[in-house]
């Protein structure tokens, strides 16, 4: 859900914020209003999700003062300075302070809408990238996004643990979709390098010499080569296997004039090969053995088992909650069909079809399966699922509707027992058997 924003209006005369406030909340926002900077400033905070508006003329601490006082909090809070006629070189100043807009008295309301629409946008924007920031350097998130309990995954996140902590170069290779980049950062942020920088680019994005520059320098644009910004935290190379011959060359340089252990760790990333060939294939040999001496292969989502429905049910519940509807409900039939299918297209797969299955289900017609049998007609054939006793397909979909059902009534046992028509000895026999806990869900 996007997050909702607030607009704060400092101005001592009570007319004044009346009006503003009325106006703005006509247009949509939601207003709160203060009397004075220094009453604003005990409910405005760094991450305050939304922009402010204020007078520049006040008792007490005056509307400079206050901007100064904001900058210093937080230099992206976007904030609208109200100025009187003639006060234009006061504006101007504001605006060298960190101001976004200032508007002359008296101002068109349409004017205040608008800059509030432009100045919410920018606050949404800087707050979403914020909080991306926090999450690629949290570990603990984003071990928590690697989702499943397949023993795959298990195996995943282990090596993640135990590769972050060391120093070594590590290779990741792995099926389109897997999830290869998020492994990167979370090797990244679980390990010592977490505080600092990791650095990435697409080899496969740039010509030769575009990446050569971008890498090495010099740079046309006077940036800093991403070999020197990325000194003593993690450079990532997603599409290693497009690296021309030369700039293997260089690369194979770098990473052997660091010594060991390695200034700069590199987290390389291979998203395509021939079928017939490896990455050693495509990779000078020398090179191969120094980026891969720590490796680990993403697994694809049809090796997975169960896991695929607890992803399909948690990126439905996601989408759901977006678009302000109710998820779909998949029946047994469909269980077994996402069970089965090749997905060659893996997680990124599955998350296309959760979203579009939420769609269908607001506007109340389609089905999963016409979903799967759709995409899976539109990609390359990939190999199916191996087949699996009946009971496997029973259990899996077991599970989730339990799961289903407890996340539903947040981890009401009563209400879950009612709906599924079981007696609480049997719901936990089961809960107990699938590794169900209720205070996962209250």
């Amino acid at each position: 859900m996007a997050r909702a924003m607030k607009v704060a209006i400092v101005d001592d005369e009570a007319d004044m914020r009346q009006s503003i406030s009325q106006w703005l909340a006509l247009s949509g926002f939601d207003t709160e209003t203060y009397a004075s900077a220094e009453e604003a400033l005990k409910g405005i905070g760094p991450e305050f999700p939304g922009v402010v508006v204020s007078d520049i003329k006040m008792p007490g601490m005056d509307g400079m003062a206050f901007l100064k006082r904001l900058m210093g909090m937080d230099s992206g809070l976007p904030v609208i300075m109200i100025t009187g006629h003639g006060d234009v070189p006061m504006a101007v100043e504001a605006m060298r302070v960190g101001a976004y807009d200032f508007l002359e008295k008296p101002f068109n309301p349409d004017r205040m809408t608008e800059l509030a629409k432009r100045a919410t946008q920018a606050r949404r924007l800087t707050l979403d990238n914020r909080a991306l920031r926090k999450e690629l350097s949290d570990g603990s998130i984003l071990m928590k996004k690697l989702i499943g309990s397949s023993p795959v995954m298990e195996r995943l996140r282990e090596d993640i643990l135990d590769l972050g902590q060391a120093d070594s170069h590590v290779l990741i290779d792995g099926e389109t979709g897997t999830g290869k980049t998020l492994v990167a950062h979370a090797l990244h942020a679980v390990g010592p390098r977490a505080s600092k920088k990791f650095v990435t680019i697409s080899c496969a994005a740039w010509t030769e010499d575009q990446l050569s520059a971008k890498l090495f320098g010099p740079s046309e644009d006077g940036q800093i080569p991403l070999v020197e910004e990325a000194r003593g935290g993690t450079l990532c190379l997603e599409d290693v296997e497009a690296l021309s011959q030369p700039l293997q060359a260089r690369l194979l340089t770098l990473i052997n004039d660091q010594g060991t252990p390695p200034e700069t760790r590199i987290i390389a990333i291979c998203n395509a090969h021939a079928p017939d060939k490896t990455l050693e294939d495509v990779l000078r040999s020398d090179l191969y053995y120094r980026l891969g001496a720590m490796t680990i292969l993403c697994p694809p989502l049809r090796v997975r088992g169960e896991d695929i429905l607890t992803l399909f049910t948690r990126m439905s519940e996601q989408f759901s909650e977006e678009y302000g509807c109710e998820a779909p409900q998949v029946t047994a039939q469909e269980a077994a069909q996402l069970l089965q299918a090749p997905w060659p297209g893996n997680v990124r797969q599955l998350v296309n079809i959760a979203e579009r299955a939420v769609l269908q289900n607001r506007r109340g017609s389609g089905s999963i399966a016409s979903l799967l049998m759709a995409d899976n007609e539109a990609t390359e054939p990939a190999m199916t699922t191996e087949g699996k006793p009946l009971k496997e397909y029973v259990e899996a979909f077991e599970r989730m509707l339990i799961d289903n059902t407890m996340r539903r009534h947040k981890g009401s046992i009563v209400a879950v027992m009612d709906e599924l028509c079981l007696p609480r000895r049997t719901l936990n026999e089961k809960m107990a058997k699938y590794g169900l806990s209720r205070a996962e869900y209250t």
